[in-house]
Parts: structure tokens; C-alpha cells; sequence
């Protein structure tokens, strides 16, 4: 790995790690660890906050994961394991935040803007799409469920699409990791 490129992993990580969706409900008083799920990211947001903090804490969570990713994609051109590895550690960033004790969000926002600073808008709108399907077509009411089908058929999308193993790797590690954040909520009821 170039200096670069454990630079932009770093950066990636750390700037993963941001809880805009938190911090922002701080704002107006409200610890989204203590509303609904106990997840600190967009959703809780949008319930406490209100529609214009929720949707900056949205943006900002999508951004997050966008950013790094493309800087390292188109103005830096990694490839192989190094891309692998930039793709994944905004998701990761988000999930273990430091600032939260490693207990942050879901990563859904940051799995759309990872991908979309990397394939622009095709696996961003797939997984929109297999969400929406699962949710109101198929009527699947547990949004966890849906979100494991969703991540699943990703990884399959990735992989017959591109035919790009960093791709591959990072949508493999990239569903696991959301996969392990939405666990709790197959078990709950």
C-alpha cells in the first residue's frame, strides 16, 4: 500500500466515523440513542428533529461515504485491494464510531454514498430499487429483512455487473457489516 493509500483508508475511516445525524438531534436536545432502535443515524433523526435536520443528517451521512471514495476512485485511481479496502472503511467508520463508543448507525446512508462515489448512480439505484421491492411489493414489513435480501442481491449484482473483484470484496464486506448492524432486528419483534 502507498502512503496514499493508507492515508485515504485513514481519512475514510475517520471521516465514516462523523455522526452527523446524531449530533445534529443534539441540537435540539434529543439523544437518538434513546429514541425507537437506540440508532443514532438518519431515521431517528428524521423522527426528533424534524424533516430539515433529518434530511442535512442524511446528506451529510451519504457524503460521508461518497467523498472519500470518489476522491480515491477517479482522482487517485486506486485499484485492487486498496480500492477494496476505501469502499469499505467510510461503511465501517459509520458503524464503529469512535465518538460513540464504537456503537454507531446502521450504515445504510454511507452504503449509498460509498457506491455512488464508485459506480456513480447503477448499484445506488439497484439497491434503492430492491429495497422499495422488498418493502412494498413483496410486503415485507421488517425492514431488516429487507435490508439483508436488498444487501444480498447487491453483492450479486456487483459481481455479475462488473465483473471487478475490488468490487466484489468491498460489496462481500460492505453487506456483512450492515448485515451485523441489522441482526438485532430479526431477532426482535
Amino acid at each position: 500500500m502507498t502512503l496514499i493509500t493508507l492515508i485515504l483508508t485513514a481519512l475514510g475511516f475517520l471521516i465514516g466515523s462523523l455522526m452527523f445525524s446524531f449530533w445534529l438531534s443534539k441540537l435540539k436536545g434529543w439523544d437518538l440513542r434513546k429514541i425507537g432502535d437506540g440508532n443514532p443515524g438518519a431515521v431517528n433523526a428524521f423522527k426528533v428533529a424534524g424533516f430539515w435536520l433529518g434530511s442535512l443528517g442524511l446528506l451529510l451521512d451519504f457524503l460521508k461515504g461518497t467523498v472519500p471514495v470518489a476522491i480515491g476512485y477517479w482522482h487517485f485511481h486506486l485499484t485492487g485491494i486498496p480500492l477494496a479496502a476505501l469502499i469499505i472503511t467510510p461503511v465501517l467508520g459509520h458503524i464503529f464510531s469512535p465518538w460513540l463508543g464504537l456503537r454507531g448507525g446502521k450504515g445504510i446512508a454511507t452504503t449509498f454514498g460509498v457506491w455512488s462515489g464508485v459506480t456513480l448512480w447503477q448499484v445506488p439505484c439497484f439497491l434503492g430499487a430492491t429495497l422499495i421491492f422488498t418493502h412494498f411489493v413483496l410486503g415485507i414489513r421488517r425492514d431488516s429483512i429487507c435490508v439483508l435480501i436488498s444487501l444480498f442481491l447487491m453483492v450479486l449484482f456487483v459481481s455479475i455487473f462488473y465483473r471487478h473483484p475490488p468490487f466484489t470484496i468491498a460489496a462481500i464486506l460492505n453487506s456483512t457489516a450492515v448485515a451485523y448492524r441489522h441482526l438485532p432486528g430479526l431477532i426482535r419483534r
